[in-house]
């Protein structure tokens, strides 16, 4: 299994021409409400479907440079739910797109505006091992400011070598994840 990337690349589904290219944003503390609200919608809409949803990604790193898609996990109890509560989501205006290699087993649904994707829904089981990962690292960042710092430079330095494109920079964002990760779960 490949690295989840934190702060995924935008996928193709919106726009029937070439995919957009990354853009990078400073921290809006909007994307904390953001968050918010939409975790609120999915516990109500999902009829006890979803029984837990977190914020990760770029967006739930206070003061971090990110992608401006609020990434949200949402989980349910098992594997027969995840229909259920990818209807009840849709109903919400997303739609379901393509899932990355790494997501197996999972739904992923996005919000579009004006063709962007601006919220992103992570549908899985609770016991899925992507849920860890990505707690452990969003969690890592947030406790490490220093940790943070380096991760945000690594980033924007990613983003500048690929010049936008978003398949250069999701391969480069991987490798640099599995590095993060390995990082982190040698400190344990």
């Amino acid at each position: 299994m490949t690295s989840p990337p934190f702060d995924h690349s935008y996928r193709d589904g919106f726009d029937e021409g070439e995919p957009q290219s990354i853009r990078l944003m400073h921290h809006d503390a909007r994307w904390k409400q953001e968050f918010e609200q939409t975790r609120s919608n999915l516990l109500q809409s999902c009829q006890g479907h979803v029984t837990r949803v977190e914020h990760v990604g770029g967006t739930s790193i206070s003061g971090l440079i990110a992608q401006p898609i609020i990434d949200v996990v949402a989980l349910v109890p098992n594997l027969s739910n995840l229909d259920a509560a990818s209807l009840h989501i849709e109903g919400l205006n997303f739609r379901v797109v393509d899932s990355p290699d790494w997501l197996d087993h999972c739904l992923v649904l996005q919000k579009p505006r004006h063709g962007t994707p601006t919220h992103q829904v992570f549908l899985m089981t609770a016991e899925h091992p992507a849920v860890d990962r990505l707690l452990l690292i969003r969690d890592f960042l947030r406790n490490d400011a220093e940790e943070a710092m380096r991760f945000e430079s690594q980033k924007v330095n990613l983003w500048k070598a690929s010049e936008g494109d978003p398949e250069q920079y999701s391969e480069r964002k991987s490798a640099f994840f599995a590095k993060l990760e390995a990082h982190i779960t040698e400190q344990d």
